[in-house]
């Protein structure tokens, strides 16, 4: 069994981070319009106004269904001692929660299964997953970043390692 794994970023939001700008919202149609054709059942999204806003477009595109999920939340997903002052800018609950939100993800989203996969989230989780796929360090996932309405394409076979076939690739966002 395979499984491509699709991450992508929200797309760019207003300074509150209410709802995207026009700017995120046409970043969130290119990104649809690159997607059509894959085959998704369902738009995976977490909670934030954000990433349910990039969902909506991206699904109204490719004519299938939101599902919210807490996994696909924005989280600390794994706390990095030395990098207090870094991690003291995030609520308690996104540092305590977030770990446990995480083995969530990897174990519902990062795996071999039937169908590609399309989870809409945020630059956290996304730097979580593909520092599994690369087999690095936990604390790697800090020195990785994601551009707004990016594409990340993670494999997983069952017998294999997970392979990265595709990281933050915004080319369909170039008409910008």
């Amino acid at each position: 069994m395979t499984r491509d794994l699709h991450l992508v970023r929200h797309g760019e939001a207003t300074k509150d981070e209410t709802r995207l700008t026009a700017r995120g919202r046409r970043q969130s149609e290119l990104l649809a319009e690159r997607l059509r054709g894959i085959g998704f059942a369902a738009v995976h999204h977490g909670p934030l106004p954000r990433a349910t806003e990039t969902a909506s477009i991206i699904a109204g595109v490719l004519r299938v269904p939101c599902r919210v999920e807490a996994a696909a939340d924005d989280y600390v997903p794994h706390f990095v001692p030395g990098h207090d002052e870094f991690f003291d800018q995030f609520p308690e609950s996104e540092r305590t929660r977030g770990p446990a939100l995480a083995h969530e993800a990897e174990t519902r989203f990062a795996r071999p299964g039937d169908g590609p996969v399309l989870v809409v989230t945020h630059s956290f989780l996304i730097s979580w997953l593909v520092r599994d796929a690369l087999d690095a360090p936990p604390e790697r996932w800090l020195s990785l970043n994601h551009d707004n309405a990016a594409l990340t394409v993670i494999r997983y076979t069952t017998g294999k390692s997970p392979a990265l076939i595709r990281f933050n690739d915004s080319g369909h966002l170039s008409s910008l």
